[in-house]
């Protein structure tokens, strides 16, 4: 194989998995969440056999499906962007990273105020839309850092642009992830800018950045650079991956954005693995609970996907999965949930089927291995067999 596009649709989950109660998710299905709403128009996906993954009874089923497909379990304890795309990558963590649904501890603030030379507003599991309304205003009176978490195991921080630099918080978000190692060595601090007024409201911008926890071993991305190939990574990859193992990378505005990244890389004459994720899903409209946006997205994503596959060569692969679920019809809470994942692959090689349900997201990894010919340890299992003609 020559090239292997690998596409993370952030948070599209396909039902609950066997121990999601245990997790605190009970019915969750992202897909069928969007499967109520009109806004879902998916034919390409469809054809692809996305309906035929086990599991799956919400979409119609084909009789000859254009793609391999699987249903992925997620093996690694957790159902956040880190851990999910690490297992993506290769490395199952049996343990889950640390979460603070009661706020971090004063010795992590009392650092982070020395560090910074600004105290803190909130300390608290919140929304990030919902926090901005809360606090924003009083951001503004004190100058504080806006501090608060999720069920994932994240320390973000809120920064009003016309109040405090960008690079000042991206400079504290730094500092902070120097902070929170050992037992408090949280997946991601998140840099969270916002604009805007308590009369008008309070809007983030474009202008987020994460700083992630290095993953504690080798994943695909440096077995496939150390081989000489490329790894061209779209949207999230650098920040989760904390820019191992990648040799160009570009950020995303958008869904939209990131697609036309895709495209740009898959004009290149590149032999290696370009890994794109989209996280509008997740960011947009699972957390923020909105059936239809999400549905939309998925419409909009089929959509360039239908205009991407001609453009690819003999030797090209799309692999198409996801790193968690974001219900956006469970009210429950507004945080992840633990689903299974779609595989879906699509390309010349391909030779249509259905491979079952995995028993790992690594076990990707361990097929980009495999096509691309280059040397790696994982837990995972390639399919690279069941996949090719």
């Amino acid at each position: 194989m020559k090239r292997i596009f690998l596409i993370v649709l952030d948070s599209f989950g396909i039902g609950a998995m066997l121990d999601a109660e245990r997790l605190g998710d009970r019915n969750v299905n992202t897909l069928a969440a969007c499967a109520t709403s009109d806004k879902l128009q998916i034919p390409n996906l469809i054809a692809a056999g996305l309906g035929n993954i086990d599991g799956v009874s919400c979409l119609p089923k084909v009789s000859a499906p254009t793609g391999a497909v699987a249903r992925l379990t997620e093996a690694s304890m957790g159902k956040d962007t880190t851990i999910g795309h690490w297992e993506i990558g290769g490395i199952v963590s049996p343990n889950p990273l640390p979460t603070y649904p009661q706020g971090f501890p004063p010795e992590v603030l009392e650092a982070f105020t020395e560090a910074t030379g600004r105290g803190v507003l909130c300390n608290l599991p919140y929304s990030g839309t919902d926090v901005i309304r809360d606090y924003g205003q009083a951001q503004l009176d004190t100058g504080k850092w806006i501090v608060y978490t999720s069920a994932d195991s994240v320390f973000q921080v809120a920064a009003h642009e016309e109040l405090i630099p960008l690079e000042e918080l991206y400079e504290a978000c730094r500092k902070a992830r120097k902070i929170l190692t050992g037992r408090h060595g949280v997946g991601r601090v998140i840099a969270r800018p916002y604009v805007g007024s308590a009369e008008a409201g309070f809007t983030r911008t474009s202008n987020r950045h994460d700083f992630s926890m290095e993953p504690p071993g080798d994943t695909i991305l440096d077995a496939v650079s150390r081989a000489g190939q490329k790894v061209l990574a779209v949207g999230k990859i650098h920040d989760i991956f904390a820019g191992r193992g990648m040799t160009q990378y570009v950020y995303n505005k958008s869904n939209a954005d990131g697609m036309a990244h895709t495209d740009d890389f898959a004009a290149r004459d590149f032999h290696g693995l370009c890994f794109v994720n989209l996280v509008d899903f997740d960011m947009l409209y699972g957390h923020r609970r909105d059936i239809d946006g999400y549905a939309g997205a998925l419409t909009e994503f089929d959509r360039w996907l239908g205009d991407f596959l001609p453009k690819l060569g003999d030797e090209d692969l799309v692999l198409i999965t996801a790193d968690h679920g974001c219900d956006p019809s469970y009210t429950a809470t507004t945080d992840h949930t633990r689903e299974y994942v779609p595989l879906v692959a699509l390309g010349k090689p391909v030779k249509p089927g259905n491979l079952g349900t995995r028993k790992s997201f690594a076990d990707i990894a361990a097929t980009v291995a495999e096509l691309l010919n280059v040397p790696f340890s994982t837990t995972g299992e390639s399919f690279a067999s069941e996949i090719l003609k």
